[in-house]
């Protein structure tokens, strides 16, 4: 009898920490404001669709910051000054994240292989599955070797990888692989520094048309772009 019921416990238990073990695995998240945009990011063995919604969100709040008070909402102005900021220093994350954001990121801290605690350079986990597929698939040929080989050595820190993408900030409109990287590296990777008791996270939400990106020749010869006025 004290066999069967010892038994009896011991699946109890094994049970009780599968459906646990389980539902940490399945993101509760569902609060999916941009599940009708375009796939911008799949891989195996990732949660792809909180990944999708996390580059939209953090998309949408940097148009937002970035083009405060401005006729024209351009995507590319705001990541460039989101990588340059990022990169040196000089980001001030309190005053772009959004609610919805703070959401997709206490979401996002259940993906254990996305996170490395014990990364001083970045919270973020260069040997995850994510940042695999990410670096595999980034399109320009020199950013794609400089990022696999930064990881390949160990060495990979934004403050290293981040001046390679000051120059090509326009890439991440046509490449949601580098896209991502932006997002989760120099911007979601942040938000474990932030006390999010002390941001006002009441800012009113604007709309953003993601399809409407500049031309690249317009950009190239208008002497304001870049610059803020």
């Amino acid at each position: 009898m004290k066999i069967k019921m010892n038994s009896k416990i011991t699946l109890l238990t094994f049970l009780l920490f599968f459906i646990a073990f389980s539902c940490k695995k399945e993101s509760p998240f569902s609060n999916f404001k941009y599940a009708d945009k375009p796939v911008a990011f799949e891989c195996e063995g990732v949660n792809a669709k909180l990944l999708n919604e996390a580059l939209y969100s953090f998309e949408d709040d940097i148009t937002n910051h970035f083009n405060k008070g401005k006729q024209n909402r351009r995507l590319d102005q705001a990541y460039s000054q989101i990588i340059r900021n990022s990169v040196f220093g000089k980001l001030k994350l309190e005053d772009i994240i959004s609610k919805h954001t703070v959401e997709i990121f206490e979401a996002l801290k259940n993906e254990d292989d996305l996170w490395d605690a014990a990364n001083t350079k970045s919270h973020l986990n260069y040997n995850s599955t994510t940042l695999s597929c990410i670096a595999n698939n980034i399109k320009d040929s020199n950013l794609k070797t400089t990022l696999n080989a930064l990881i390949s050595t160990n060495s990979m820190a934004p403050k290293l990888f981040g001046p390679a993408l000051v120059s090509k900030y326009r890439n991440a409109l046509a490449d949601k692989n580098l896209a991502l990287y932006v997002a989760l590296d120099l911007y979601y990777a942040k938000l474990f520094d932030i006390d999010f008791n002390k941001v006002n996270l009441e800012k009113p939400e604007q709309k953003v048309d993601f399809n409407q990106l500049p031309a690249v020749e317009k950009t190239e010869i208008d002497p304001h772009a870049g610059h803020n006025h």
